[in-house]
Formats: structure tokens, sequence, C-alpha cells
């Protein structure tokens, strides 16, 4: 697809979106150019149901390119570096479900990458954490937002306050990571979730769309919201097709088109 980021899709309808500029997969600002147009490609791709972001067995991605920004002023950085934040909520945002899969280094720019995806799964080698206040910068991607949103306010001034890194088990204990595995399997976990999700209706898109953007209302504006998407469950096949499926056999067995 591009010359650092690369899709593949299996015939279950999951996607693997693979990053792959070595050594480190730093995040330059073509590599979140290639991002933001995966995100694109993939929304409009009715055969992907569900999407894997992996940055290879050894390292997910180190952070931004800081050789790429040490030259740049303000006037430079402000005209480009909005592209990384709408490359990432371009991810975010994708109305699939989406899973990280984290081996190694997952820091900076990396560790706001892995916080777009729905789900993290983590290699037991894998060390996450938000150092740019090391380089006199805050983090600049949603590190601020979502970090704090997921792992709670206390947490989040804790991590970007001292810029350090967390292991994996101090990640899941804090809920920053949904799972851990070792380090060969981590991936093909990943993949087998994205799978069983890649099975499931289309109101998957209402859920994620409720719960992500109903988080950001109060709570009136959000019920609205779930009732109106609820209510749009209605227009689909799927929904059909699960009903049905529930009266003659019994929960569990419909199987759903995605449509």
């Amino acid at each position: 697809m591009g010359e650092f980021t690369s899709i593949t899709t299996d015939d279950a309808g999951v996607a693997t979106l693979r990053l792959d500029r070595a050594p480190m997969n730093a995040l330059n600002s073509q590599v979140w150019t290639e991002l933001g147009e995966a995100a694109r490609t993939l929304t409009a791709a009715d055969d992907v149901a569900a999407v894997v972001i992996w940055g290879g067995p050894k390292i997910f991605a180190a952070g931004a390119d800081i050789k790429q920004m040490q030259g740049m002023d303000f006037q430079e950085f402000f005209s480009h570096g909005g592209g990384l934040q709408e490359s990432f909520q371009a991810l975010a945002r994708l109305p699939k479900v989406t899973i990280a899969a984290i081996n190694g280094y997952a820091l900076g720019g990396g560790c706001e990458l892995a916080l777009t995806a729905d789900f993290r799964f983590a290699a037991d080698n894998a060390k996450l954490g938000q150092p740019e206040i090391l380089l006199g910068v805050i983090p600049g991607a949603g590190g601020t937002q979502r970090l704090s949103r997921l792992v709670g306010v206390s947490k989040a001034k804790e991590m970007v306050y001292g810029g350090g890194t967390y292991d994996a088990q101090q990640c899941l204990d804090m809920g920053l990571v949904d799972q851990v595995h070792p380090a060969d399997e981590v991936y093909d976990r990943a993949v087998e979730a994205a799978r069983r999700y890649a099975g499931g209706p289309y109101a998957l898109r209402m859920a994620k769309k409720a719960i992500d953007e109903g988080a950001e209302m109060d709570l009136d504006s959000a019920l609205r919201l779930e009732t109106t998407l609820f209510t749009a469950c209605f227009a689909t096949e799927d929904r059909r097709i699960g009903m049905d499926s529930f009266v003659q056999d019994g929960p569990g067995k419909a199987v759903f088109t995605r449509r």
C-alpha cells in the first residue's frame, strides 16, 4: 500500500495493517500519512470486518521520528503536525473492531497508535510509555486524552509527567493492555480474536460508535445516540437473521452477513 505500511486480508475478513519502517518503526510524516490513507481504505473495504495493527515480530513502534522533528520550527510543525492527529483519529474511528498486537516497544507515538485500537494484546516482552516530556514536549497524538480515558486521569498523569516505560504486566494491571501473550504468539492471538469479531453482525459498528462517541457526550445526549443506533439496527439484514435464529435455534447460532 505504501513504502512503510501494507494491508493484507484473510478469507475471514480480518485485515492486518502492518507497519514496517526498519529498524524502529519510527513515525515520520510519511508514515502517519500512510496510516491515514490505510484507515480510509479499510473503512471503505466491504470485505474487511476486523483489523489487526501490527509492527512486526520485534517492535511495534518506538515513537515519532525525532530527527525529523528536531529541525522543525513552530510554523513548519504547525502546518504538518495536524496530519498525525488526523491520521490517528481516522484509525480510532474505523467502524470495525481493531486490535493492536504489540511486540517490543510501543513508546510515544507508538503507544498512541496502540491507543487508537479497541483492544491491545501485548507480548510478554512489550514496553509501553509516553516519554515525550523527556524531550521537552507533551504527547500530541492522543496520549493526553485517550490514555486518561483508558487508565484514569491520575495514572495518565504519572505516565506522562514521568515519561517512564512500563512492562506488559504493569500495563495489564492498569488496564492499558487487555491481554498478554508470549512474544511469538501475540500476533496469532490477536488474529484469532479478530476473526471472532469478524463473524459478528453489522451491529458491531453501531456498538463501537455508541460507546466511543457516547463517552464524549453528556449522558442524556449519549442515551439519545444509543436509541438512534439501536433503532438503526432494525434496518439491517443481520438483525432479522439474529432474531430468526434465536427464535428457531436458540442463542449463539446465527450466521451473519455483515449487512
